[in-house]
This record gives structure tokens, C-alpha cells and sequence, in this order.
């Protein structure tokens, strides 16, 4: 080969392919983050009316039969385009917006979990609400950084005595 298409192979392979390699991340990452918002969208609409309150004591009008606890919990990860992003904008401070829509996800997708593990179970509703949020796995070896989180939703589901209309539930 020649010096010059030697060069050229080399500046390919140092700059063009990471940058290729991210591009890549950042629209297979913001594709699958999309079609998750439409599924959650999609699920929160099944359960819409469901009662599932932060109190931490049970509504006065709710008139239990029996309770348990249950909870929902994901794993969540960003993208590797994401992930260099955040870590770009821990350097400089600030709102570090690549995580936003990230923990939005793992909220929501907790807390439907839960909500269809009570719905499974045949419960009418959910109080004690909580919802707790762990740092999972390290993004390098130095112990810094964020490679995923763990959203965990829990509160008491209640079974009523007796059903009445949603609309009549807070």
C-alpha cells in the first residue's frame, strides 16, 4: 500500500469509525427509547382509573377486605452515545439532561409494573406509594460514572369489600 492510503486507513479507523460507532448508538439508542415511550404510553392507558395514591395512610373511603405489598422494579441503562454525552457535561456541571428521559423511563415502567402485578393479583388499589432509585453498575473501572439504574416502585394494594365505580375513588 501506498504511504498516503495508509494514512487515510488510519485516520479512518482513529476518528471515522468512533464516530460512525456513536452515530450508530445515538439512533438505535433514541429508536428504542421511542418505541419504549409508546409502550408505556400505551399500558398507562389500559390502567388509566386505577387508584394508586402516595398516602401513606389508606383513603378513608376505601373499605379493604385485605392488603399486601407490591412492587415493580426495571434496570435501566443509557446508550453509549448518551453515556459520552453525560459524561462530557459532568466535566463542565450543570443539568445533565441525557438522563432525564432515562429515569422518566424506569419511573414509569416501575410503577406500571407494579400496578399490573396488583391488577394481576386481583387488588383495586395501591397507596404508600414510594419509589426508590439505585445507582446499579459502574460505566468504567475507577468507579465513576453510570452504566444503569435500578427503579424500584412499592406501596400496600388493597382489595375492597365492595366495588364501586372508579370515578367515586379520589
Amino acid at each position: 500500500m501506498e504511504p498516503d492510503t495508509v494514512e487515510k486507513l488510519n485516520l479512518f479507523l482513529n476518528v471515522g469509525l468512533p464516530f460512525l460507532a456513536l452515530l450508530l448508538a445515538y439512533f438505535i439508542g433514541s429508536l428504542l427509547e421511542r418505541r419504549h415511550f409508546a409502550r408505556i404510553r400505551k399500558r398507562e392507558d389500559e390502567h388509566f382509573g386505577f387508584p394508586v395514591v402516595t398516602f401513606d395512610r389508606m383513603p378513608a373511603d376505601w373499605d379493604a377486605a385485605s392488603s399486601r405489598l407490591v412492587n415493580g422494579s426495571i434496570v435501566i441503562s443509557l446508550d453509549y452515545f448518551k453515556r459520552v454525552i453525560a459524561g462530557l457535561r459532568a466535566i463542565v456541571g450543570g443539568r445533565i439532561k441525557t438522563y432525564e428521559p432515562l429515569l422518566e423511563r424506569a419511573r414509569r415502567e416501575a410503577l406500571l409494573r407494579m400496578i399490573e402485578a396488583a391488577r394481576h393479583d386481583g387488588y383495586d388499589g395501591i397507596f404508600n406509594v414510594r419509589l426508590e432509585t439505585s445507582r446499579l453498575a459502574n460505566a468504567s473501572g475507577d468507579g465513576k460514572g453510570t452504566a444503569g439504574v435500578e427503579m424500584l416502585a412499592f406501596g400496600t394494594a388493597v382489595k375492597f369489600k365492595s366495588r364501586f365505580d372508579s370515578s367515586d375513588r379520589i
